[in-house]
């Protein structure tokens, strides 16, 4: 009774909404199909491929993805997350999916990651593999027309839990054993294979081929975030113990070969050997994650081993179904433990966010915090669990909503993925786009978490990733700082344990990842396989010492003052601003303007909120000859009626509905280059409308995204002499 009370004068308390509802203004635009030959249509600066033999996708022997008709030059792929569930609308019809692959291209998107597929087509099945013939003929048709456009696949093996078994409804929610048995048994494995040669080796009848020999098929993530601690964490409510079960038997089947006897394994463990024995097999698993002992660490061993016996088993049945591309196993989680499981591996990929939700429902929660002021900790971590010398691939990372710093995503993300040598870039979404606003679909009704296609500052964001990553406006440092690796001997006995945070904000100076001690090259400043004792700045000391930076570039790595080796991407956390200034490119991400942004070819003198503003060469030469470029400026977006139920807004009641509101700006800029400049706005779709500014060089003028058709963030400008 008394909890039902309480509930009901919680209930009954008025729900707090936004304090500035009236700096809030609704998109116009229905469509947002991009038009051909706008400014957003990037089809025509960004090469088109004919996907063929002669372009499939290659590890060159610099370990960087290539084509294999010009190995020595490598490839930046933006890619296009399609986790197309029937909450989203599913996998389109033949002429929305010809749209729909001719808008990626337009976007600057060349690779799709297809993730999900298995439950898509299971859905409502009650036998197993009992594909639904719509759902395969519209993935099917839908990865030809990808094709079409130069648009190259990374596929998951299988994403769901439930795998291709019939009679669930909850294909998407993360119950079930099938990670696991995947991996430890025969029936489980057996199941997995039994999917590959049913979707992978089966002729897709619009390309003629099957995908597992596509050309367009670059990758394969064998199971989708399959890691065995990772996996037994998320599911350890549903399975009511800390590690599965099964593992039990198999992990004192390790102990004996490794120890031999109960006194050799009491020896090492200490008092944790009173939970059973091995002449019974009945030593028992950590009932707590958090566990640090002996035990833990050799419980992170025996996870290596079958990880590691897995990923053979896994990549040698790829390759016998005639598979040459990329396997990826193991694509998240990057603690010290799956570091070393995917040492193996030919190349590494990995998910990563910043303010990740879980639910949509009422009471879910974000921090509300800048990725900045952590000095971009989401992406530096995963960057550590890299193997250096490999393809890298961010299979899913994002900022997301309802966090009103996540356009610092636009820029963070593509430049520091640039700063890194990474490979492959996939915000992760439903879907990154959508043809029109209105569709009838649960996740199309208003901005969610993960649908970024409906939210103006994550599409602006992946307009910028275009540029600064595919394109290559941002480069990639020179500078290596391997985190050296002896085997398992720097194995914590924390199963959780990842590289140290601060020595992963060398990765703000240059490249950082794994490097096994035995590849490490004499003379080269290289963070110790003892972590304990090494400092950041002591790295960066010795890396001054050798000439490897500049000895009076800003590289405060305690106090977050950071300037990229490379000169071009300049951090202050505390400020929580990033700016990037290349030739083609320059941006920059602000909490506050203060004193002014001088950028090169623009300043930014002040605005009257935050935000990101970005300036781009559109007609292929640098910004101070450049006559046509595009401005991005983007502030915050959500939906009508959106209330919260705290009054910093982290905590929803509702989302709201549509249309999409954008948070009004005004920002001073000032070209510095000569000529006389014409800003016109830009709308979602591309078309461009009259002037809104003319200024001469030198001549601060005001910015507003509140223009005559309505709201937006971008603004075409050009130059006359």
């Amino acid at each position: 009774m008394k909890k039902n009370l309480l509930w009901l004068l919680v209930a009954s308390l008025p729900l707090i909404r936004p304090a500035y509802a009236e700096e809030w203004l609704a998109v116009r635009e229905t469509s947002l199909e991009v038009q051909a030959g706008s400014p957003l249509d990037f089809s025509s600066i960004l090469p088109e491929t004919k996907i063929d033999e002669n372009t499939r996708i290659i590890i060159n022997p610099a370990g960087k993805l290539a084509m294999a008709n010009d190995a020595t030059k490598p490839q930046r792929f933006l890619c296009a997350s399609l986790a197309l569930s029937p909450a989203s609308g599913g996998f389109p019809d033949h002429d929305a999916a010809d749209r729909y692959a001719l808008q990626l291209k337009r976007h600057g998107y060349n690779i799709a990651r297809f993730h999900y597929v298995d439950a898509a087509l299971m859905a409502d099945r009650s036998k197993d593999f009992d594909f639904d013939p719509q759902v395969l003929d519209r993935v099917h048709y839908f990865m030809a027309a990808l094709k079409r456009n130069g648009i190259y696949w990374i596929m998951d093996g299988l994403s769901s839990t439930r795998g291709a078994y019939g009679g669930y409804d909850d294909r998407w929610d993360l119950k079930g054993d099938l990670k696991v048995d995947a991996q430890i048994g025969d029936e489980g494995f057996n199941h997995w294979l039994t999917f590959q040669k049913a979707f992978f080796s089966k002729v897709n009848p619009y390309t003629g081929i099957a995908p597992i020999r596509d050309p367009a098929l670059v990758a394969i993530v064998p199971f989708n975030e399959n890691g065995l601690e990772f996996d037994s964490m998320v599911q350890e409510g549903v399975r009511g113990s800390a590690f599965q079960k099964q593992l039990r038997p198999l992990f004192n089947d390790w102990l004996l070969k490794k120890y031999g006897s109960d006194d050799a394994l009491k020896q090492k463990w200490g008092w944790w050997t009173k939970e059973g024995s091995l002449e019974d097999r009945s030593v028992a698993l950590p009932t707590n994650r958090n566990e640090r002992s002996e035990r833990t660490r050799d419980l992170q061993s025996f996870f290596i081993d079958v990880e590691q016996n897995a990923t053979r088993r896994m990549t040698k049945a790829l390759r016998d179904l005639g598979f040459r591309g990329i396997v990826l196993p193991y694509n998240n989680w990057p603690t010290i433990q799956t570091g070393i499981s995917r040492s193996i591996q030919d190349a590494v990929a990995m998910n990563t966010y910043h303010d990740w939700v879980g639910s949509y429902e009422p009471g879910t929660s974000i921090e509300g915090k800048s990725s900045l002021e952590d000095g971009l900790r989401y992406l530096r971590t995963v960057g550590a669990a890299r193997w250096l010398g490999r393809p890298f691939v961010i299979t899913e990372y994002d900022h997301l909503f309802w966090n009103a710093y996540r356009y610092e995503a636009g820029l963070a993300a593509p430049a520091f993925a640039a700063l890194q040598g990474w490979d492959v870039l996939c915000r992760h979404a439903h879907g990154p786009i959508v043809l029109a606003y209105g569709e009838d679909f649960k996740f199309k009704k208003q901005i969610l978490p993960y649908t970024i296609a409906l939210d103006p500052v994550a599409r602006a964001g992946e307009t910028l990733s275009a540029l600064v990553f595919r394109r290559g406006d941002a480069k990639s440092a020179p500078l290596d700082i391997p985190f050296l690796v002896d085997g398992q001997k720097g194995l914590p006995q924390g199963v959780n344990d990842m590289e140290p945070e601060l020595l992963t904000r060398l990765g703000l100076l240059g490249a950082i990842g794994l490097q096994s001690i035995a590849e490490a090259k004499p003379g080269v400043v290289a963070v110790d396989p003892a972590r304990e004792g090494e400092t950041p700045m002591a790295i960066v000391a010795e890396l001054k010492q050798a000439g490897r930076l500049d000895p009076s570039s800003p590289s405060d790595l305690d106090n977050g003052k950071v300037v990229s080796q490379t000169g071009e991407l300049q951090l202050d956390a505390a400020a929580k601003a990033l700016a990037l200034r290349t030739s083609m490119t320059e941006a920059v991400a602000f909490d506050k303007v203060g004193d002014g942004v001088e950028l090169g070819t623009i300043s930014v003198k002040k605005a009257d909120g935050r935000g990101l503003l970005s300036l781009s060469s559109l007609d292929g030469v640098p910004l101070g000859q450049s006559k046509r470029q595009l401005l991005i400026l983007a502030s915050d977006a959500r939906n009508s009626g959106m209330r919260f139920r705290d009054a910093d807004q982290h905590v929803i009641e509702n989302f709201g509905h549509l249309p999409v509101l954008i948070r009004r700006m005004t920002v001073g800029i000032r070209f510095e280059g000569p000529g006389t400049f014409k800003v016109s706005p830009v709308g979602l779709d591309g078309r461009v409308r009259p002037p809104v500014a003319t200024a001469k060089s030198g001549e601060t003028i005001q910015l507003s995204n509140d223009t005559p058709n309505g709201p937006t963030t971008y603004f075409l400008v050009e130059r006359a002499e």
